[in-house]
């Protein structure tokens, strides 16, 4: 009777996570164009932190609804996003990255009109980190300021 042999072999550093992390994506662009905050909202963790390349950064969900809310209500018109890439990956061995766990890294073009009639365009990269309970804990977000700056309605 022929015998196998079994061995343990370690999971990679890093390797495709479920597709279905995309698909939160995905919708929380969608709801963010379409001004539904309370579903946005729900995908984020309480202790969630949302970080810019630029240093700013929210820490918490109350204060990441408060100002996308404000955002939203009062600065941005219209957001739509287009050319999206997502890319779900588990990380194994975290290595020179914050958390290891589940990742999602996207790419998207962002056209944003702003109230004041300006608009701006252009690519965004996000990492979006899950916890164990699919909510979002941690957002680090690289843009260019300069364009959404120069949209800005003028600061009465």
């Amino acid at each position: 009777m022929p015998t196998s042999e079994t061995t343990d072999t370690p999971p990679p550093p890093t390797e495709f996570a479920d597709s279905k992390y995309s698909d939160i994506g995905k919708k929380m662009l969608a709801d963010l164009s379409k001004n539904d905050m309370d579903s946005w909202t729900n995908s984020f963790a309480e202790d969630a932190k949302y970080y810019w390349n630029s240093g700013d950064s929210l820490v918490g969900k109350p204060a990441i609804e408060k100002y996308w809310r404000d955002r939203r209500g009062n600065v941005i018109e219209t957001i739509t996003f287009e050319k999206e890439i997502w890319l779900p990956v588990k990380v194994n061995e975290k290595g020179n990255i914050p958390m290891d766990g589940i990742w999602l890294l996207s790419w998207y073009k962002t056209t944003a009109k702003y109230k004041g009639g300006k608009s701006m365009t252009q690519w965004i990269h996000s990492t979006y980190h899950f916890n164990s309970e699919d909510k979002i804990d941690m957002v680090n977000q690289y843009l260019d300021r300069v364009p959404i700056m120069e949209a800005m309605p003028p600061k009465k």
